[in-house]
């Protein structure tokens, strides 16, 4: 397999660009693709998602990345677009998401369309990669990381202030930026229910699907991973438990190293996608 090349492409999301990183040998001819789909907060430079990505290329995929539109980060990796941030909604997501599919499978990132398509998703992403991959026959496997099985993630009293006061503050931990969430949000999540029903969608998904979750996860309860493998309820599904893993399995950003947690769910990951993708 060749040396992996890394090329940069956008197309026009719902509330900007997509920025997309695609990392691929052999761009001639078709290969199975994975897409890779970050969080809340999340970006496909942050920590471990770079290094997924590379290794993904280098066991034969093209690999693809992309900053969510609403993610209200820069090809730099800085949150310097709040106001896209702002204004996110899962609806919003989800179109990017297609974008970034049909363009992929189109032929239109710099590489050929390809064989077969997988999808990993974490925390957020992973519910979003759930909701998509339930309405596209495409999507030949799924993978998800400590994925979220709700949409509803704020109490009543929350959500009554946020809207009173116009805004909620989300702190970015790693640098202390405070970032307004508008209403937007909760307005998309009233509106659009039973479009946003993860795990009414985990209940329709067919193809195999490799549900990867710490057990000590302190951001989205593996409580939540049970109930998308109850919702499931199909043989194809399985759930494996990370034991004593967190949210990101170990993973900082700045990247510093890998985890043995982490190097387990790489592993996992590429040894599904390798056995249900061709």
């Amino acid at each position: 397999m060749a040396t992996p090349k890394l090329t940069k492409h956008s197309l026009t999301g719902a509330l900007g660009q997509i920025l997309i990183d695609v990392r691929a040998g052999d761009r001639s001819s078709s290969h199975p693709a994975v897409v890779v789909v970050h969080g809340f907060k999340g970006f496909k430079d942050w920590g471990m998602f770079p290094h997924l990505t590379e290794r993904l290329a280098r066991a034969g995929f093209t690999a693809v990345g992309f900053n969510l539109s609403g993610s209200g980060v820069d090809d730099d990796g800085e949150f310097s677009l709040p106001d896209r941030f702002g204004h996110n909604t899962f609806s919003a997501e989800l179109h990017d998401l297609s974008q970034v599919v049909d363009s992929l499978m189109r032929g239109e990132l710099g590489v050929a369309p390809p064989s077969g398509l997988g999808l990993v998703g974490h925390s957020r992403g992973g519910g979003i990669a759930v909701l998509h991959t339930s309405r596209d026959s495409r999507v030949q496997a799924l993978v998800t990381w400590a994925a979220i099985s709700r949409v509803e993630r704020w109490s009543t009293d929350h959500r009554a202030e946020w809207r009173a006061t116009g805004y909620t503050d989300i702190q970015n931990a790693r640098t202390g930026q405070i970032l307004p969430l508008y209403p937007d949000v909760l307005d998309d999540i009233e509106q659009n229910a039973e479009t946003l029903d993860i795990e009414g969608a985990a209940r329709r998904i067919k193809v195999p699907w490799l549900i990867i979750h710490g057990t000590q996860d302190e951001s989205v309860g593996f409580s939540e991973a049970e109930s998308l493998k109850a919702s499931s309820s199909r043989p194809k599904a399985r759930l494996l438990p990370i034991e004593g893993g967190g949210h990101t399995f170990g993973a900082t950003h700045p990247w510093r190293s890998s985890t043995p947690q982490l190097e387990a769910v790489f592993d996992a990951t590429l040894a599904w996608l390798a056995t249900h993708l061709q």
